[in-house]
């Protein structure tokens, strides 16, 4: 079995990041959805919340939806891959400016781990914009994100915002 890991702090999950994910679905038998901890940002989301909101998006927006499951991480990627017996970590290129830091994490973790290799995936176009910073920036300022989320994550997305003012 072809498994592959899809690491990503996901705060929250956009259509960017699920258009990427059917495109994995159809390369390996099954992907883990990582949800990171990440200390340097400041997520809307709570872990768990994102974890939740990630398995009812999937279920919701991704034919192939029975094989991907989503589980939190903290630690070195490449790890859990190696825990898990991945042979691939997913990782989106949006544009140039994604490219030089995501060839530098694929080279460390090659250095860490020969075994696990990088997959470099491209969302369609119209996403190549798009990031969670941005869902985020938008929706603050009550700015519409339709177009950049599912409904699920809009409504939840709106409904955070609200419980903070």
């Amino acid at each position: 079995m072809k498994l592959a890991i899809y690491p990503g702090t996901f705060d929250p999950i956009t259509n960017g990041h699920l258009d990427v994910l059917e495109r994995a679905s159809r390369l390996f038998d099954h992907i883990i959805v990582t949800v990171a901890r990440n200390t340097s940002k400041s997520p809307l989301l709570t872990p768990t919340e994102r974890v939740d909101l990630i398995q009812r998006t999937v279920k919701a927006c991704i034919k192939t939806s029975d094989k991907i499951s989503v589980e939190l991480f903290q630690g070195l990627i490449v790890d859990f891959a190696e825990a898990k017996k991945a042979s691939a970590i997913i990782r989106g290129l949006r544009a140039i400016s994604d490219f030089e830091y995501e060839f530098q994490m694929a080279l460390v973790n090659r250095r860490l781990n020969s075994e696990v290799t990088t997959v470099f995936l491209m969302p369609n176009e119209k996403y190549t914009y798009l990031n969670s910073t941005i869902v985020k920036e938008v929706a603050s300022f009550g700015g519409d994100i339709s177009n950049f989320v599912p409904p699920l994550v809009e409504e939840t997305i709106k409904e955070k915002l609200l419980k903070r003012k």
